[in-house]
């Protein structure tokens, strides 16, 4: 195939990201301003530099959303479909289901991507390794330090998988499962439709078993799973950092992002990546690392908040202290709070005036 050559993706969009909670509780995880844009706008910007013109968005979970952030994806120079499920089908049964709006043929590759993954891999040497050798799937694998959260894959010396393992306590390898799938479109035909399907636990297995080719793209790139606080809050700060390249971030890679209408003190220390949103006041004597602050978010004089993500309109009150902290949307922190430890503050609650302590002096 060209190197010229287009390419259909369908995306899955259709979990509820309670880990993310309170930020997901009105907002689809993918939709989380992520590094100044929706989380999302990262991946369609990579995407559609591999090549990539036309996307499935497989939605489940306040699925509406997604059109009013992307619309038909003109704007960024692709073509966007929807396909909504009316019940959760699992990874399987949603591919299955997007599959239904794909207009490539039998034979063509579709490359499958999972809404809560940020990496640098070469999406198009992924599909270009898959036509090659004619595999029926390819999987984006990548190695990490804790094997046993994910799926385990192991490979034989011609990159061939040879087994699909769930996440289990004793991991026969530290290459897991990416999430950035590459599926010849008429495999994805021989799914069930309109069944709960598990790719990883029934598709991917099944065609092992049955002597199909299915292998393993490994490479050593940025790859990071955003699906908890300490997480989304890392790859924020990473895209803001240039530690991965996005196409989508809205200004130049340093140590923090300044959006529209954001004021930040002189006096102030910000960085770390730290993402100061639209209409965001960070006042004198305040110190912001590696944290996102929503769009109208404050932050008052001596209040210090680290690897935290503030939500829109949230207020931090004087000489507050928050560590690996969320804050929901509109909540204001008392003035000598002080947070850590993944404390999670419900949008709209007030803390008064030092409520919440982790050291003896006030």
């Amino acid at each position: 195939m060209p190197e010229s050559a287009h390419y259909e993706a369908i995306l899955l969009v259709g979990g509820q990201g309670t880990r993310l909670r309170p930020l997901t509780l009105f907002t689809p995880k993918p939709l989380l301003p992520t590094a100044g844009v929706p989380f999302l706008a990262h991946q369609l910007a990579k995407a559609r530099s591999f090549g990539v013109r036309r996307i499935v968005f497989a939605t489940s979970y306040r699925a509406s959303m997604f059109a009013e952030a992307f619309g038909d994806g003109s704007g960024l120079g692709l073509e966007i479909v929807y396909m909504t499920e009316e019940t959760p089908l699992g990874t399987g049964g949603a591919i299955r289901n997007a599959a239904e709006a794909l207009t490539c043929g039998a034979d063509d590759p579709v490359l499958v991507l999972n809404g809560d993954i940020l990496s640098g891999h070469d999406m198009s040497d992924q599909i270009r390794m898959h036509v090659e050798r004619g595999a029926a799937a390819t999987l984006h694998l990548t190695e990490v330090d804790d094997p046993s959260r994910f799926g385990c894959v192991p490979t034989d010396a011609d990159g061939r998988v040879t087994a699909f393992l769930e996440k289990t306590p004793n991991p026969v390898t530290n290459r897991i499962n990416a999430g950035c799938y590459v599926f010849q479109r008429s495999v994805i035909d021989t799914i069930p439709a309109g069944q709960v399907v598990s790719v990883e636990r029934e598709t991917f297995p099944g065609l092992i078993e049955a002597g199909e080719l299915v292998l393993g793209y490994s490479d050593a790139s940025y790859w990071l799973d955003v699906g908890t606080p300490a997480a989304f809050v890392q790859g924020s700060a990473d895209l803001v950092l240039g530690r991965l390249e996005s196409p989508a971030l809205p200004g130049p890679v340093g140590e923090f992002l300044l959006l529209d209408g954001a004021s930040v003190s002189s006096e102030a220390k910000v960085g770390g990546g730290t993402v100061v949103g639209a209409g965001v006041t960070v006042e004198a004597g305040a110190t912001v690392q590696g944290s996102v602050l929503g769009d109208g978010a404050v932050v008052e004089p001596g209040a210090t908040v680290i690897d935290s993500i503030i939500g829109t309109g949230a207020r931090v009150s004087t000489g507050a202290v928050l560590r690996d902290v969320v804050v929901g949307d509109g909540a204001v922190i008392g003035a000598g709070n002080e947070l850590a430890a993944g404390a999670r503050i419900w949008p709209g609650v007030t803390l008064d005036e030092c409520s919440v302590r982790f050291s003896s002096d006030i």
